[in-house]
């Protein structure tokens, strides 16, 4: 639950264990507004207009999450949502059963289906996926949300999917089908509805000891409604209960657009490629159990034709890419931008890749050079890794090894930055740092320290915001307050030790939640 606590001038935070690079002996912390001004012992505490109490518990910088999707966070955590079900028939049990509490034109729309974790792998069909609707208006997206089961009603009610790239008359629909039909089912959930949902997420996160996310909305001609949508979930991020939220607009060279509907950047999840669960993702050789390379979406020109876009506006991009095909066409689309704008203007941008998860050293070299983010998610290698897991079965043992090589990025200086892609896996910081250190191939681990970082001060530095995520004087008030009786950071490389519970979440100097 959250609760906002009317902060004076200055607020003295006090009895705690502050986790501070520049006081070790800190209990306390003082801030003004959004800032913190002062950190140390409480006895040597400066005066303020009013004390809050710690409650002995270890003052910690706040998460941020570095890629979700709020509206889909938020319906996963109060809708229908299928994740971690053990087969198509138990996937059309839960949607039946859903479905019963609608409205006969109630619509049924979820994700989080992923039958590479089923004992049978075969996909419900599009009629079975309708019939257990109701009948009714009905699309389930897989749990990368890059492919999906379409009802007959929905392709019947939009025909002119059938013409789009990746329909099939089954009505399990990939790349430009895919993205149509779902577009098309959204547009019928009013923006009140949307934001409802996504007002979910926040108060989750918040209670997860996140102070800040960063929406990547993906704009579809399908769905009139999503940039009042994106617009709403940045205001809700201004509301003084909630975390921050820092938008992405995802349109190929709009930066004018993404800059007057609010967004902190263009691009984000602007697709390079699909992803690995649909064999989407682009790679330069051949998936290890399919006949292709995926699916290619962006050319280097499209690259810097949009990176120039965002360079005249002032905004910095971003772009979706998981294979090596994918991201060597963003990193060639950086080379060709270079030649026209200068090494040093592309470095300090703050441009990022989100997701980045095949790269061999080539390619890590020359992220380096662009000074190129790393916006990743560990918790998919949690999720798919490994000698035997879905990405083995997709791309072979050696390359699975080999994918999201944070080791690698971080020891040549990619910055790193740790999201969710929420709801694909869910919000869970701790889960995200135990994933990092505790890589399924253990020489792409990263020490507790680093993988931190890259959950907290990462996130900012990717947003260009260097003043935020260490607790040290003169930086912006996001803290995080854990019930943890030791002096520093939990050993998550065991997996006997349990996730901290937040009792206490800052976001800009305000109190978002409190566990009390």
């Amino acid at each position: 639950m959250s609760h906002l606590l009317d902060n004076g001038p200055k607020t003295l935070w006090r009895g705690g264990r502050v986790l501070s690079p520049t006081s070790p002996a800190a209990t306390a912390l003082l801030t003004e507004g959004d800032r913190i001004t002062w950190i140390g012992p409480a006895a040597d505490a400066p005066a303020a207009d009013r004390t809050a109490d710690l409650g002995g518990g270890l003052v910690t910088p706040a998460f941020v999450d570095s890629h979700v999707h709020l509206s889909g966070t938020g319906a996963s955590l109060i809708g229908l949502h299928l994740a971690g079900l053990p087969s198509g028939a138990a996937v059309l049990e839960r949607v039946a059963s859903f479905a019963a509490s609608l409205p006969a034109d109630g619509i049924v729309v979820a994700g989080g289906w992923d039958e590479t974790t089923w004992d049978d792998p075969a996909i419900p069909t599009a009629e079975a996926v309708e019939r257990a609707a109701g009948g009714r208006l009905a699309y389930l997206s897989r749990a990368c949300g890059h492919i999906g089961v379409a009802g007959p009603k929905l392709l019947a009610a939009h025909p002119e999917i059938a013409a789009f790239d990746g329909h099939d008359p089954s009505g399990l629909l990939t790349r430009e089908a895919h993205r149509a039909a779902r577009a098309h089912i959204q547009a019928s959930v009013p923006v009140s509805q949307r934001l409802a949902t996504a007002q979910a997420g926040l108060s989750h996160a918040a209670g997860l000891g996140i102070a800040a996310l960063v929406e990547h909305s993906i704009p579809n001609p399908a769905d009139p409604l999503i940039e009042t949508e994106f617009q709403g979930l940045l205001a809700l991020g201004a509301e003084a209960a909630n975390p921050a939220v820092y938008g992405w607009w995802g349109e190929l060279r709009a930066a004018a657009k993404a800059r007057d509907l609010g967004a902190h950047g263009s691009g984000g999840d602007l697709s390079a490629d699909g992803s690995l669960g649909a064999r989407t993702a682009f790679l330069r050789t051949p998936y290890a159990d399919a006949d292709t390379v995926g699916a290619q979406y962006l050319t280097a020109e499209d690259v810097a034709g949009h990176l120039l876009d965002c360079h005249g506006t002032g905004l910095p991009a971003a772009f979706h890419a998981i294979g090596d095909g994918a991201i060597a066409a963003v990193l060639d689309g950086l080379d060709l931008v270079e030649r026209r704008i200068g090494l040093d203007a592309i470095r300090h941008a703050r441009h990022r890749i989100e997701h980045a998860e095949l790269l061999d050293a080539d390619l890590i070299a020359r992220m380096v050079h662009h000074g190129v983010h790393a916006s990743v998610q560990p918790a998919f290698d949690a999720a798919w890794g490994g000698p035997a897991g879905m990405y083995a079965t997709r791309l072979g043992r050696t390359r699975a090894l080999a994918a999201n090589p944070f080791s690698r990025l971080a020891g040549v200086g990619v910055p790193l930055a740790f999201g969710s892609d929420s709801p694909v896996t869910a919000l869970d910081p701790w889960g995200g740092v135990r994933a990092a250190v505790a890589h399924r191939n253990p020489v792409s681990r990263l020490p507790l320290a680093a993988a931190f970082t890259a959950a907290t001060r990462g996130g900012w530095r990717a947003l260009g915001i260097d003043d935020a995520g260490a607790l040290v004087p003169n930086t912006r008030a996001n803290f995080t307050v854990w019930d943890l009786t030791a002096g520093g950071l939990p050993d998550l490389s065991d997996p006997r030790t349990p996730v901290p519970e937040c009792a206490m979440t800052v976001a800009g100097g305000r109190l978002v939640y409190s566990r009390a």
